[in-house]
């Protein structure tokens, strides 16, 4: 037993102590007074809040609002479009959206559409035979048109019902792979969140008084170095959840950056912590590769004035930004605790109190728990 506690010594109570927390009672009519004071002045309050105000009702979820700009250039040179720069005019879609936005990394590009008439994809529904199979005016919710009541050519082996829509057809191909905005991984997201807790009138935003805008010119988020930043850049995302950004760019994906703030509004800290998360990960048990896409198109006049347009299946990754957070706000308890530890030498003292196994045992058998009176 000796040896035990010569051991425990040396290595002051790492594994052999156990910390609780205790009460004690101070006899002093000063510090009682203000103690409870402070208490009336909380239970007012409290009750007027709930009784005028419907403060019951209230929560404390944060109330957030968040923006973002994405930063990049990409060259591509494709059959469809020849070689092409790409600003973020072209690859956010739509360039507007609450909390989230689109960023396209891949497409298959459709050119040099016209309101025309031309063979249908084949499906179960538009292969054909003769005129027979197919019924004028006829709308399939997935084709591409509507039907003339005519039997042609898709190619040399297939025939399908003609229809009147943009033509030519899109291809049902797989989309390029790499990516053709492979570069788009270089690219940065400029995050900018405002947060208010309305219970206690707390605004914050995440741009934090000390960041200069030089500072915000040259910045990048880095967990260790750089944990504050608002700037994003986008592999560094992929790379904290540990995905390959060029393998989910070819066909697309959700991925969620995450706002917590928790803030201590008695310590003055509320300080934004950035995480991130991949959304519409593959499930184990399925073969299906996960896909997201969105199909737009820019129009423009022909040389013989008729309206055609460029059709774009993108594939890309869906940027969700969640804002999470909550508010803790200093007690009455806390208020007289630190106002007594710094006005009574005693209580600083008495505030710890170390016991050791001999007085753990005595103190076992006592019948009084939880408080515990000093005089």
């Amino acid at each position: 037993e000796a040896a035990v506690m010569t051991l425990c010594a040396k290595i002051n109570g790492l594994f052999c102590e156990y910390s609780t927390p205790r009460i004690l009672v101070v006899k002093s009519w000063k510090i009682g007074l203000i103690y409870r004071i402070y208490q009336y002045i909380v239970l007012v309050y409290i009750l007027w809040y709930v009784a005028w105000r419907g403060g019951h009702q209230d929560t404390d979820t944060v109330v957030s609002s968040v923006t973002s700009k994405v930063k990049g250039i990409a060259l591509t040179n494709t059959s469809g479009l020849g070689e092409q720069v790409w600003d973020v005019a072209d690859y956010i879609v739509p360039p507007q959206e609450d909390d989230s936005f689109f960023l396209m990394t891949n497409m298959i590009i459709t050119p040099n559409q016209t309101q025309s008439k031309c063979a249908e994809y084949p499906t179960r529904k538009s292969i054909c035979t003769s005129d027979m199979n197919c019924t004028k005016g006829f709308k399939d919710a997935q084709g591409n048109g509507v039907q003339t009541g005519r039997c042609v050519h898709y190619s040399d082996s297939v025939k399908t019902c003609e229809v009147l829509g943009w033509c030519p057809m899109e291809k049902k191909d797989d989309p390029p792979n790499p990516a053709l905005l492979a570069d788009a991984e270089n690219f940065t997201i400029f995050i900018k969140n405002n947060i208010q807790f309305a219970k206690f009138e707390f605004n914050k935003r995440n741009i934090l008084p000390n960041m200069s805008s030089s500072y915000l010119a040259t910045c990048v988020f880095n967990r260790n170095t750089n944990p504050n930043c608002p700037i994003f850049r986008i592999k560094d995302i992929f790379e904290e959840t540990q995905e390959d950004f060029q393998t989910v760019a070819v066909y697309g994906g959700v991925m969620a950056v995450q706002i917590q703030w928790d803030c201590d509004l008695d310590k003055d800290l509320c300080v934004p912590q950035y995480s991130f998360r991949r959304l519409d990960k593959k499930d184990p048990k399925s073969s299906e590769t996960p896909v997201h896409n969105l199909r737009f198109a820019k129009y423009y006049k022909n040389s013989d004035g008729k309206d055609s347009r460029t059709l774009i299946k993108g594939y890309g990754i869906r940027f969700d930004i969640l804002v999470y957070g909550e508010v803790s706000f200093p007690s009455a308890d806390y208020i007289c605790d630190f106002f007594v530890r710094f006005t009574a030498k005693a209580y600083t003292k008495k505030k710890f109190t170390y016991l050791d196994e001999h007085e753990l045992v005595s103190i076992y058998f006592l019948t009084q728990f939880t408080n515990t009176e000093l005089k």
